[in-house]
């Protein structure tokens, strides 16, 4: 279609003209950006849009964002639970008014609520929905935690010891299962985790999978993500992203990281390579390859170069060998691969970081924009590498807020708070930031990632923790706009507002460039626009 949006306070994130007041718009492109007068003449007889003088920016892209897993609507939602009694509450609530279920499922369970941040046991859970399989996963999704019965069918116990999705604690004293399993992250989004998962456990069937991600991209659209990365897949989950797009559903593009678990074979790689070729158009395409060398902060469990504060028996560990993993990621670049790294502590951020260089050594020099996932903890050392090896770093500001990190400060100690998410210290490094919601661990609402990257506050202005690392909005912006563009080699036709870039661009219900930070927390977004049609008005 044909548009005009005048009367705008235009932020085009284009350095050779960061201000306009109109954008025009023809064939799914724009055609010109300037004054109101310059641009409705440059295509006569548009429908026009009138911002009433309120902010138009591209559209977000959400560099890391779990469209597929999204939040499950049928979930117990333990946001509000702070304490075992009330998560124990909550989980009975639900099975006394959904009597015919199963199986049990609630998710956003924080590690503080178990008394002294414990881990979680199956006797935690007993009297709550008895004859229920009852599967808690926590706000990160990274750990689940069952019940009796939910261990009973997945068949862990003696002498059974493995799960496809996790890896079951096992007390040191008893020699049984505690109930508490690690690494669903890496375990339970793998091709066999889901498979397993979705064989006994109504809320991973496909049916529903599918609905959850609708579920997302509604919500995408509504908030004005115009491109999402969805960082975890096996290539037995594109079908639901083509037919959501065959559908109409897909009213953002899509980006589909695949995932490389620990163990995966030159054939799947292979396999890798014929989907990324086969899906690939201006709505949903294959993107990069999802890896992990370590896990996160919160339960003592990511790669740290010291030991945790308040657990100085361990430093956490690494998935991979060092010397290994550097040789995986030369040789799926050697492949054509761009790859996605998920490392939070210090020692995995730094593992990351040698394994590319080792890559630029042994391949030569490249424009592979790897990029590492989260970036929580950086030591001051590996700040002006990321520029150097022409890394990427994905991140998602709303982690950093006080409230959610109170356990990862206790962790890591306050002589390592310095090294939390710093932003502006990699900017000024010269790295090329790309933001993210990391939907459903944290909101969606690109808004709140401009509010906290400004304020590292919680959502109502308290607690600025580590100010120093703040950005002021036009960076935040970048990072959520080109930043995330260039992170998927997407800044030739999107990222910015610019004549002969995609036409997709979002309008506010403000200028947010004349309030207090704490007026984006009360903006929303107007109007959605991808590719020149508008998929989304208030």
């Amino acid at each position: 279609m044909d548009l005009v949006i005048r009367n705008a306070k235009v932020w085009t994130v284009d350095e050779r003209r960061p201000r306009a007041e109109a954008v025009a718009v023809r064939d799914a492109r724009i055609v010109a950006v300037g004054d109101d007068r310059e641009v409705r003449d440059a295509v006569a007889g548009a429908e026009e849009l009138d911002a009433g003088g309120n902010t138009v920016l591209p559209g977000f892209i959400d560099a890391h964002n779990h469209l597929r897993t999204g939040a499950d609507a049928d979930a117990v939602q333990l946001g509000d639970a702070t304490t075992l009694d009330s998560v124990r509450s909550a989980i009975d609530g639900y099975a006394t008014e959904h009597p015919d279920r199963e199986w049990i499922v609630a998710e956003d369970w924080s590690y503080a609520a178990l008394p002294g941040r414990r881990r979680p046991t199956a006797e935690d859970l007993e009297g709550v929905a008895p004859g229920r399989a009852l599967m808690v996963f926590s706000y990160d999704v990274h750990n689940v935690w069952l019940n009796r019965e939910a261990m009973r069918r997945f068949g862990i116990g003696a002498p059974e010891r493995s799960l496809a999705f996790g890896r079951p604690e096992i007390d040191a004293g008893t020699g049984e299962p505690t109930g508490f399993v690690t690494d669903f992250a890496v375990m339970g989004l793998s091709r066999d985790g889901q498979a397993a998962l979705a064989e006994q456990v109504p809320n991973f069937a496909p049916d529903e999978m599918y609905r959850r991600l609708l579920r997302s991209l509604d919500m995408a659209a509504e908030l004005g993500i115009t491109t999402a990365v969805e960082p975890q897949n096996s290539v037995d989950d594109l079908p639901l992203f083509r037919r959501a797009r065959d559908e109409g559903a897909m009213r953002s593009r899509v980006i589909a990281a695949l995932f490389h678990p620990p163990g995966t074979t030159s054939e799947e790689l292979d396999a890798f390579a014929e989907a990324k070729a086969a899906n690939d158009d201006d709505r949903f395409r294959v993107g990069p390859i999802k890896l992990y060398i370590d896990d996160v902060i919160e339960p003592h469990t990511a790669a740290m170069l010291e030991p945790y504060a308040n657990r100085p028996d361990t430093s956490g560990g690494t998935f991979y060998p060092p010397e290994g993993f550097a040789e995986l990621i030369a040789e799926l670049e050697r492949r054509g691969f761009q790859t996605f790294t998920h490392a939070t502590g210090d020692r995995g951020i730094r593992t990351a970081l040698d394994a590319v260089e080792h890559a630029r050594h042994v391949n030569g020099p490249r424009d592979a924009r790897h990029q590492i996932v989260h970036v929580e903890c950086v030591h001051p050392d590996d700040l002006p590498r990321f520029a150097e090896l022409g890394m990427v770093a994905c991140m998602q500001p709303r982690h950093c807020a006080p409230r959610i990190v109170q356990d990862w400060r206790a962790n890591v100690g306050p002589a390592r708070w310095r090294y939390a998410w710093p932003f502006r210290s990699l900017i000024e490094h010269g790295a090329t930031l790309a933001f993210s919601s990391d939907w459903n661990v944290a909101e969606m609402d690109p808004l709140v990632w401009l509010f906290t990257a400004r304020t590292r506050a919680n959502l109502d202005g308290s607690e600025p923790w580590t100010p120093e690392e703040t950005i002021d909005l036009p960076a935040a912006i970048r990072a959520a706009t080109i930043g995330s563009a260039y992170a998927n080699f997407g800044e030739g036709d999107r990222g910015s507002i610019e004549a002969g870039k995609l036409a997709d661009l979002i309008v506010l219900s403000r200028d947010v460039f004349v309030d207090e930070p704490a007026a984006l927390l009360e903006t929303s977004v107007d109007t959605t626009i991808v590719g020149g049609d508008v998929v989304f008005r208030r």
